[in-house]
């Protein structure tokens, strides 16, 4: 299979060769299959044919096609999970920040699926299915957290139930409330934030805002106000990838300790030496984003009863808010 992209460089783009920039600035990319690519002719500068060591340049339209190789076979793992609840058609599991939630490149085994497919007979039998945008088999997978973002995940046991409840978070019938500790003042204690989001036009790796975006909207509420920091609650209209991320940090409120989207940078001024200080030390206790998925709502697809599940916050996080409260 083939992966085709244009990557557009943006102005002020440093001198560097082709090959590197690729190999940073793509998901799933090393340079060795970079290299091969542009040797084969699957990568044109402009519509043309260059060498690996080309240097890029501002306003270059780089259009790349890259093979993708299948992916291994998934493996079932002992690794431990913390269930919130299960039955025998589905089952609610609070992923810890660190854990991968599906095998993709590079991650074929210490992963949400791998420990699932341990756990349950049911969950191993399950049909593997290719997602179109990562590559990643993800058997029972509704609905997906980011490696670093902790919190609720309802799991499928059966292909109906999968279906039934990927309609309801399709539809956004069920209920997602998100937690975050971001950066800076709200002007207003409540908010909505729509914009279109897509792959970065100059970087892969990255979602970001773009025109010819995919609609996304995120609803957020302050709970707690602090000097440079605040808690906020989060709700999604839409489920794109990173969305919470890269909308908070779209409105100049990145998510603590974020280290994609400016959460390990000081997003507000006037911090002086004493309070840097500090907010080094809070990174220290936050290397991850502060995101958790707290609460999950759902209609059992069997029982047809409305479902409700919540999971405190992670310990860093609250280790991080007790240094902020008074």
């Amino acid at each position: 299979m083939k992966n085709h992209f244009e990557i557009r460089i943006p102005p002020g783009q440093t001198k560097e060769r082709l090959d590197v920039y690729l190999t940073s600035h793509t998901e799933n990319a090393t340079r060795t299959k970079v290299q091969e690519a542009i040797k084969n002719g699957e990568v044109l500068v402009n519509g043309k044919t260059v060498k690996p060591s080309y240097v890029v340049l501002p306003d270059d339209l780089i259009t790349v096609e890259l093979s993708r190789p299948d992916p291994p076979a998934v493996m079932a793992e002992a690794i431990p999970l913390e269930i919130i609840y299960e039955d025998d058609y589905l089952l609610v599991v609070n992923k810890p920040a660190g854990m991968v939630t599906h095998p993709a490149y590079k991650n074929y085994s210490g992963t949400l699926v791998n420990a699932l497919m341990h756990h349950s007979e049911k969950l191993s039998q399950l049909h593997a299915e290719e997602d179109e945008e990562f590559e990643t088999v993800r058997p029972g997978i509704v609905h997906r957290l980011d490696k670093d973002t902790s919190g609720l995940l309802v799991v499928a046991k059966d292909e109906t139930t999968h279906q039934k409840l990927a309609k309801q978070f399709a539809a956004k019938t069920s209920e997602r409330e998100y937690h975050a500790i971001v950066w800076g003042k709200f002007k207003s204690a409540s908010g909505t934030i729509d914009a279109p989001l897509g792959r970065s036009k100059s970087d892969r790796k990255k979602v970001a805002v773009i025109a010819d975006g995919k609609h996304a909207v995120t609803e957020y509420e302050v709970l707690e106000q602090f000097e440079y920091l605040a808690l906020v609650a989060l709700h999604l209209h839409t489920g794109r990838t990173h969305q919470i991320r890269v909308h908070l940090s779209h409105i100049h409120h990145p998510v603590f300790g974020d280290v994609t989207y400016g959460g390990r940078e000081t997003a507000v001024g006037g911090i002086d030496g004493k309070k840097r200080a500090e907010v080094k030390n809070l990174l220290e206790m936050m290397p991850r984003q502060a995101l958790h998925a707290r609460q999950l709502g759902f209609i059992h697809p069997q029982t047809k009863m409305m479902m409700r599940f919540e999971c405190a916050l992670p310990e860093d996080m609250q280790t991080v808010l007790k240094q902020l409260r008074p």
